[in-house]
């Protein structure tokens, strides 16, 4: 089945902002006695929300955070990932595609604004760029909820839609919503056996550079699945 749709993940995909993240909830985590480096956060996190993640970190460690830290570390990370970088080669690589694109999120909307917008990103995607969190159920990923509505909107198949994805999360969410997903490890927030990770999750391919993705959506275009 030709493809009709290209659905992009934006944190670690579009922008760097993973690791960004992942720093900021391992400063404040600290403060509180739960020691965990930045680069576990985002090993083991990526791709979850924060309410998520504290969650399982209080269950794992008997900690009991304040009621107001997830507000503090979304505000602390409101303030830090307004400056954030691009990931490298994105505006190419967006130059490059001729297909209906769109954004599928665990983000809220306000959040994927402030990243996108400073970068020129943001007019290059809406008003199509769809939050987990605001859409249908609600469900974010690794629930398929997020894909579905993108793809009911474009009112396609699952199937004709492509899914470039950094986290294990997002790779078994596009993949139980039937959609083709592709894994990207290129972000600051990659670790050793990331790509082994993402193609157990369900990745067709795994690529490093933004640059390589063109051909991989040309190619998987002209593929007819029997």
């Amino acid at each position: 089945m030709a493809l009709s749709l290209i659905i992009f993940d934006c944190d670690g995909v579009l922008v760097d902002s993973e690791i960004v993240a992942a720093r900021i909830e391992s400063e404040m985590l600290k403060e509180h006695g739960i020691e965990i480096s930045a680069e576990e956060l985002a090993e083991r996190f990526a791709g979850l929300t924060l309410v998520r993640i504290l969650e399982t970190l209080e269950t794992e460690t008997g900690v009991t955070l304040p009621e107001d830290f997830a507000t503090k570390a979304e505000a602390e990370g409101n303030r830090r990932l307004a400056t954030v970088a691009p990931i490298a080669g994105v505006h190419e690589m967006l130059d490059r595609l001729d297909l209906p694109r769109c954004i599928c999120s665990n983000s809220m909307t306000p959040r994927l604004k402030l990243m996108l917008q400073p970068n020129g990103l943001w007019d290059r995607f809406r008003p199509y760029v769809f939050a987990s969190r605001e859409v249908g159920e609600k469900r974010i990923k690794p629930a398929p909820d997020v894909f579905l509505h993108a793809c009911r909107e474009f009112e396609i198949n699952p199937r004709e839609a492509i899914v470039l994805e950094d986290s294990v999360h997002g790779v078994a969410g596009a993949v139980a919503a039937g959609c083709r997903a592709i894994g990207f490890t290129g972000a600051s927030h990659t670790h050793p056996g990331h790509a082994e990770a993402l193609s157990e999750a369900g990745a067709e391919t795994v690529i490093s550079r933004l640059s390589d993705f063109p051909a991989v959506v040309e190619a998987l275009s002209s593929w007819d699945e029997a």
